[in-house]
């Protein structure tokens, strides 16, 4: 075996991309010295999405206190690329839901953060923001974001309302009179790796909504603010956005984002392969492995591993996936290019065990695939 390329994605909550990639990088080394290993850190506009960036082109990292999901300040990073021009931004940053400290709630999330960073890199002079939306607490629709931004969302009494998941249902007009004019001619891409509708039972409220500590009835709630402030948003543009694809990512920032910065969604796997210049790494190498926290049927909609076989296929090269965890419909993904898929878990049990001991057994899981191919070789 000569060429090895890693390229994984986070293990979100235990291991960077980049962290993947030295830790398998490692054992390879241990076992087959002669190797040519090529390492390609890999995001799909989740947490690591700047670190991929970077790692890929190059370029600074400017840091930004700013509103975190909770409304307290929290410190975000973001990236700058060697253009100076471009700005690669982590909603996950600003918005995050690690960066929710104490007891979960979308009605009270706010993406507020998320546009005061995008409008620190508009000051500093970026006329370019790829922006990945990954990993984020909010359900918010995108009107804090937006507000941060300048656009105020009135009630019946002409007030603003709270920039979060419950003022969604009390916007009755909006005022983008006050939205600052450095955006106009600004390009923002956002790097979607979902194709979910706003609102409904494939909705962001209905799917995402729980795993940012969601109720039942917050679900419902938030599913009707969304739809209410889409019906506001189309009377104000004269564009119903909400069953395009997408629009239900991220608690729905793409509505916000598209209606008022003519954001376009592209996947967030194909901007980074093709800015890593993928296709030409992986001409003539022997194996790619890749993996991610959790591997399913899910993971076909643009996730990592789907999106780095679908590239290895067209070249002919076998992919091995090592993950966290193995879902429902993985066997799916064998007709997508992946050629193996290999969980790090040694036993059953909860994530925030198996979470301590992740790196141990990501090195136990690569060298054991290792000594298997160097005693059939």
């Amino acid at each position: 075996m000569k060429k090895i390329i890693i390229a994984p994605d986070s293990f979100k909550g235990t291991m960077t991309s980049i962290e993947i990639c030295n830790y398998i990088g490692e054992r390879i080394a241990a076992f087959l010295p002669e190797a040519q290993v090529v390492k390609v850190p890999i995001a799909d506009g989740g947490e690591g999405t700047v670190d991929a960036y970077l790692s890929g082109i190059g370029g600074t990292r400017r840091k930004k206190t700013v509103t975190g999901p909770m409304g307290t300040p929290v410190e975000a990073e973001y990236g700058i690329l060697p253009d100076g021009k471009t700005a690669v931004i982590e909603m996950a940053a600003a918005s995050g839901l690690p960066l929710v400290d104490g007891p979960k709630s979308p009605m009270d999330a706010t993406t507020f953060g998320t546009g005061e960073l995008i409008a620190d890199a508009v000051e500093s002079g970026c006329t370019k923001i790829i922006l990945g939306i990954g990993g984020s607490a909010t359900n918010d629709g995108g009107i804090g974001a937006l507000s941060a931004l300048g656009v105020r969302f009135l009630d019946a009494d002409g007030k603003a309302v709270t920039p979060d998941g419950k003022g969604l249902a009390q916007i009755e007009s909006i005022d983008e009179s006050g939205l600052c004019q450095a955006l106009r001619g600004v390009t923002l891409t956002i790097a979607c790796d979902v194709k979910n509708p706003l609102a409904g039972k494939n909705g962001a409220a209905h799917v995402f909504g729980p795993q940012k500590g969601a109720t039942p009835e917050m679900v419902e709630a938030l599913d009707a603010g969304l739809l209410h402030y889409n019906g506001v948003l189309t009377r104000h543009t004269g564009v119903d956005r909400k069953d395009k694809s997408g629009m239900g990512a991220a608690g729905g920032i793409g509505l916000s984002l598209e209606a008022f910065l003519h954001a376009k969604m592209l996947p967030g796997i194909d901007l980074i392969l093709d800015t890593a210049d993928f296709d030409k790494k992986i001409q003539g190498a022997d194996l790619i492995i890749t993996g991610e926290g959790k591997i399913d049927g899910q993971s076909k909609q643009g996730k990592v591993p789907v999106g780095v076989a679908w590239r290895a296929k067209k070249q002919n090269v076998p992919v091995v996936a090592l993950v966290g965890d193995v879902g429902a419909g993985y066997e799916e993904l064998y007709e997508e290019g992946i050629t193996a898929i290999f969980s790090t878990n040694k036993a059953a049990v909860p994530y925030e065990q198996a979470r301590r001991t992740s790196v141990e057994d990501l090195k136990f899981l690569t060298e054991s695939l290792l000594r298997f191919y160097c005693a059939v070789r």
